[in-house]
C-alpha cells in the first residue's frame, strides 16, 4: 500500500523516491556520507542539541511552575533556537553533499518535513519575544510544543540511525546522521 511506503519513507510526496527494499545509502552515497566532514559534524551537533534542550526543559518548566528564573528560561529556548538553526544549516549541507541536494532527500524526505514543523516553532517562539507578543506563558506553550516537535524529529532520526546501522551489519552501509 502507498501509505505504508510513505510511512515507511520510501516514497517522496510526488511518489518517486526510494522503492521499496531499498537501501538508505546507495555505495555512492554511502561513501561521501563516510568521507565528508559534515557527518561528524552532525554527530556532535545532535547529541549537544540535546543535552541544551533538555536544560532548557528543565528550566522552562521550574518557571512556567514557580513563576521564577523566567529570563534564564528565555535564555535558555534562544539557545534551543540557535542549536536547532545550527544543526539545521549543516544537516543541509551534510545532505547536499551526501545526496546532492539541499533538503528533502528521497531517504529523509519525512525527517525533514518534520523538521519544517520544529522550525517554524522555534522561530514563532523567537518571533513572540523579539516583538513582546503574548504573555511568558504563551512563549513557553509554543517553546513547548516546539520541543514536543523536536522530540518527535529526534525519535525520526534516531529509526533512520537504526536502519542505517541495520544495513550496516547487513553490509549496505554504516551510520546515518541527519539534520
Amino acid at each position: 500500500m502507498q501509505g505504508d511506503a510513505i510511512r515507511a519513507g520510501t516514497r517522496s510526496a510526488n511518489g518517486r523516491g526510494r522503492s521499496p527494499g531499498r537501501a538508505l545509502y546507495t555505495p555512492e552515497e554511502r561513501q561521501r556520507r563516510d568521507a565528508t566532514r559534515w557527518t561528524l559534524v552532525q554527530g556532535l551537533l545532535a547529541p549537544f542539541q540535546f543535552v541544551v534542550f533538555l536544560t532548557s526543559l528543565a528550566l522552562v518548566l521550574h518557571s512556567l511552575l514557580t513563576h521564577t528564573g523566567t529570563m534564564a528560561a528565555d535564555l535558555s529556548v534562544v539557545a534551543k533556537t540557535l542549536t536547532l538553526y545550527a544543526i539545521m544549516v549543516t544537516g543541509s549541507i551534510w545532505e547536499k553533499v551526501v545526496f546532492g541536494r539541499w533538503l528533502f532527500a528521497p531517504s529523509f524526505f519525512w525527517e525533514d518535513v518534520f523538521s519544517m514543523l520544529v522550525l517554524a516553532l522555534h522561530t514563532a517562539y523567537l518571533a513572540m519575544l523579539f516583538c513582546e507578543i503574548g504573555s511568558f506563558e504563551q512563549r513557553m506553550l509554543v517553546a513547548l510544543a516546539g520541543y514536543a516537535a523536536y522530540l518527535i524529529n529526534a525519535g525520526q532520526f534516531l529509526l533512520k540511525l537504526r536502519t542505517a546501522r541495520l544495513e550496516g551489519a547487513g553490509g549496505h552501509g554504516a551510520m546515518a546522521v541527519a539534520s
